[in-house]
């Protein structure tokens, strides 16, 4: 992975949920999924598929699955606690700032020492 993988991921976040088109459809399908079977087992496949199947990390399947779902469970969770619950300070944090908080933990995730 790159040097710098863990704060281009939470950028990317960052981008896509504040997208205009992209980020009501992202709140209102993890909205949804909360309750709805069908759009819970879709977005599974989604974060199984693309989070997490995608993956190159790691240098077996093992760790490459682990890497990628710990990577996984931040940008959900900070999804979750800054576009669909808005919960404070992270909600109104600065995008630089945030980048500067969770990318590290991120790259952690994706070549540190995971043990």
């Amino acid at each position: 992975p790159t040097a710098d993988l863990g704060r281009q991921l939470i950028r990317t976040v960052l981008d896509t949920w504040t997208d205009e088109e992209v980020g009501p459809i992202l709140r209102a399908v993890v909205l949804t999924a909360a309750h709805e079977d069908k759009t819970r087992e879709k977005l599974r496949l989604i974060v199984e598929r693309g989070l997490i199947g995608g993956s190159t990390l790691g240098d077996d399947e093992d760790e490459r699955l682990r890497r990628s779902g710990l990577i996984a469970t931040q940008l959900i969770g900070f999804a979750l606690l800054r576009y669909v619950w808005k919960i404070e300070p992270i909600a109104s944090m600065p995008a630089d700032q945030v980048v500067s908080a969770v990318g590290p933990n991120l790259q952690r995730y994706a070549d540190g020492d995971i043990s």
